[in-house]
């Protein structure tokens, strides 16, 4: 029995190039699936909270803490009650392994020095979640709602479902105080609907679970919203949008179609553009990959847009199926740009120069400054490190 506190450190693990351009401003563990990050649900499943072992240049905003004996977590590994258990009965120079991947350790060496061999493993067979690819995000989305549902609303009352809405299967919706919805249709038999702190859903919005909406997010007036869907917190959604996920502080504010993507945070597409999803013939769409410097299969029939952090694009924007946009990169005009767009690139179809970083750094300040958020330092040396990084995609 253990009466002193654990120390919890959740690591990249080997998947964090796969989630690439996502994992260029964070680590796996604040990637957004279902309805918090995994950060959020190993800190709520554990009860203590959690440093991070990433990227150097990522290590002064996201720092780790370490003790003489910590236990590690592989950050790509969603937590379960099952394995959150078989983790908090780990003894020292013990190791949860499923199949060949290291799922979580009890160290007393400092981190250069882990040798599986002289560890006692043990074998986790169950099933769990698992972000090792950036469409993980939006395909197992649907999976993680249902969990983190589960564990959110267990044993708390949601607040009452105003009169004026249009409810089918009310016994799975939730929300939380603050939000407001007034004549909006939601069909939450197809799965669960989760309407976060002052949020709001304005009139005649249709939306059919799964679906999460966090925290201080607006879904605009008359929005279709196709499940399983994640609007992360104080980000704004409208037009058609149908399985995807978009982080923090994003716009996707205006008509147009938005699927099977991912948005990382202060992203923001312009109104009336549109991605693709499936490809005319009907073929498996491929991604392109910054492990293999190529285009990856997905093994996804159903495959939209992958943008990272501070990325943008103007009105009528047209994505290409399996389109893959680095960070702070900024696409406008007619026809369609290339499906992967490195970061720092500025134009569209008809070409692209660098989106140097003093300009970069001006409009990532002002749009952080209208969420009353600084656009300081510790931001301005990791996007540094990211043009650096990505200057050998991008051609002059």
């Amino acid at each position: 029995m253990k009466f002193h506190k654990m120390n919890y450190i959740l690591f990249d693990g080997p998947s964090r190039n796969a989630l690439l351009p996502l994992t260029f401003t964070r680590p796996v563990a604040d990637i957004l699936i279902g309805i918090m990050t995994i950060r959020q649900k190993w800190e709520s499943y554990l009860g203590s909270t959690t440093t991070t072992i990433t990227e150097e240049y990522l290590s002064e905003k996201f720092p780790m803490v370490e003790m003489e004996e910590n236990v590690m977590i592989n950050a790509s590994f969603l937590p379960n009650e099952k394995l959150v258990a078989l983790i908090q009965d780990l003894e020292p120079n013990q190791a949860i392994f499923k199949g060949e991947e290291v799922v979580a350790f009890y160290t007393q060496e400092s981190q250069e020095e882990v040798n599986f061999d002289s560890y006692e493993i043990i074998e986790f067979n169950d099933d769990c979640i698992t972000v090792e690819h950036t469409w993980d995000i939006f395909s197992k989305n649907g999976s993680a709602i249902q969990e983190d549902f589960a564990f959110l609303t267990e044993d708390r009352k949601s607040q009452p479902i105003p009169k004026s809405v249009n409810v089918i299967a009310p016994e799975n919706i939730f929300i939380e105080e603050g939000a407001k919805l007034e004549f909006v249709t939601l069909n939450a038999s197809t799965g669960p609907i989760y309407i976060g702190k002052n949020a709001e859903i304005m009139e005649g919005s249709v939306i059919r679970g799964p679906f999460a909406l966090c925290e201080g997010s607006v879904v605009k007036m008359a929005a279709k919203i196709y499940g399983p869907t994640t609007v992360g917190p104080h980000s704004k959604i409208g037009g058609e949008v149908n399985n995807s996920v978009l982080f923090a502080y994003s716009n996707k504010g205006h008509d147009g179609f938005l699927g099977n993507s991912v948005l990382g945070e202060w992203c923001n597409i312009g109104a009336d553009s549109n991605n693709s999803n499936l490809k005319n013939n009907y073929e498996e769409v491929k991604l392109w990959s910054y492990e293999t410097e190529g285009f990856a299969k997905t093994g996804l029939q159903f495959c939209g847009l992958i943008m990272g952090d501070h990325s943008k694009c103007g009105i009528n924007t047209m994505f290409n199926t399996g389109t893959v946009i680095g960070v702070s990169a900024n696409i406008f005009g007619a026809g369609f740009p290339r499906n992967f767009v490195p970061s720092f690139s500025w134009g569209g179809a008809s070409g692209f120069t660098t989106y140097v970083t003093k300009k970069a750094f001006q409009t990532a300040k002002l749009v952080m400054g209208r969420r009353y958020i600084e656009f300081d330092e510790v931001e301005a040396a990791i996007l540094e490190h990211v043009f650096e990084e990505t200057k050998k995609w991008r051609k002059e």
